[in-house]
């Protein structure tokens, strides 16, 4: 997933090989690397490691349902805890690849909000397809899907990312469609029929995307005049690129990481040791002014600066109408809809 590289930024951090790591180790800790573990290590790792003198060992990986298959397959992984996008959490658990999460040893559910959950992990990190447009050259832009497809109010290429997974819940409430029914309706072949119906209205107007660096390329370059886009890729235009790009948050898709626990890591009580360490609030409120995602422990928002938290997704007023991503409805229907989608395109 493009994302992936979002998170790793430029350059990916560097690892020993694996039988020299996992001599003497302690406990061996996998995420996405460049920037984002960056931050993850001076807020988490580093402190970790400080705290309890446990010895944390980094990896980093790409991704892949099949990479953790064979890791346990294997019957020689050394990996203790991995960040995993929540598709790899669904297809992971369902297959057994990880330890049950225990919960009350990390704080408790109450301690999280309520979408961190997972009986095989715990949230990460939230991130969310938003829209954004350049202040510089629509001073008022759309509110809301219904306007981003108002192509006569708004004129101009609206950026969308290539695929049917986020496309059609977008086209779906844009024709109208609460994101409380959006699977429902999606699921039933009139709903899909609908979406693509919704897209056809502006089919001419559209600019497909297929990497996160493109929608701020292209907005900064006024080659749209509107784009769906990673929250994170439009809030660091901002903040290291000097743009004014106008993030609007109303019914966001969102989705989450989450860390889980390898199948028969031998060091399952130090990973809910860490664990538990990164679920406190006031540890995890150190990301966010890092790299803008949202945390998931209950509290961590109260920390923050004032004026960072409405970039966040986390924020109350972004969460509170959002779209949470369906893995399985995806996991399901990810081909069919694929096939219909790159037809429709090629017409």
């Amino acid at each position: 997933m493009n994302r992936r590289s979002i998170l790793k930024g430029a350059i990916a951090a560097s690892v020993l090989p694996l039988a020299a790591r996992a001599q003497g180790r302690d406990l061996t800790v996998v995420s996405w690397g460049g920037a984002y573990q960056d931050a993850q290590r001076e807020v988490f790792f580093r402190p970790f490691q400080q705290q309890t003198r446990t010895r944390l060992l980094e990896e980093t990986w790409d991704g892949g349902i099949g990479v953790l298959r064979s890791r346990i397959a294997s019957g020689a992984n050394t990996w203790d805890i991995v960040q995993v996008e929540s598709e790899e959490l669904l297809i992971g658990a369902e297959e057994g690849l990880f330890e049950p999460m225990d919960w009350a040893a990390i704080g408790g559910r109450d301690a999280y909000i309520p979408q961190a959950f997972h009986e095989y992990g715990v949230g990460a990190i939230l991130y969310s397809f938003i829209f954004a447009y350049d202040r510089a050259r629509m001073a008022q832009g759309p509110a809301n899907w219904a306007e981003f497809f108002d192509t006569a109010r708004f004129p101009g290429k609206r950026g969308l990312r290539r695929g049917p997974k986020t496309t059609l819940e977008i086209a779906l409430m844009a024709d109208g469609v609460a994101p409380d029914r959006v699977y429902a309706t999606l699921g039933t072949a009139a709903g899909v029929d609908r979406a693509f119906r919704k897209l056809d209205s502006i089919k001419g107007e559209l600019a497909w995307w297929e990497r996160g660096a493109q929608p701020p390329q292209w907005l900064a370059a006024g080659e749209v005049a509107l784009t769906v886009a990673y929250n994170g890729r439009i809030a660091a235009a901002n903040a290291t690129d000097n743009r004014d790009f106008a993030i609007v948050w109303t019914n966001n898709l969102y989705t989450l990481d989450s860390w889980v626990i390898m199948k028969g890591s031998p060091n399952r009580a130090r990973a809910l040791d860490f664990l538990r360490f990164a679920g406190q609030p006031e540890v995890q409120a150190g990301l966010p002014p890092r790299i803008p995602y949202g945390v998931t422990a209950r509290g961590a928002n109260d920390r923050l600066p004032a004026a960072l938290l409405p970039n966040l997704p986390t924020a109350p007023q972004n969460l509170e109408s959002a779209l949470q991503i369906s893995d399985r409805f995806w996991l399901d229907n990810l081909d069919r809809l694929t096939q219909r989608f790159n037809t429709w395109v090629a017409r």
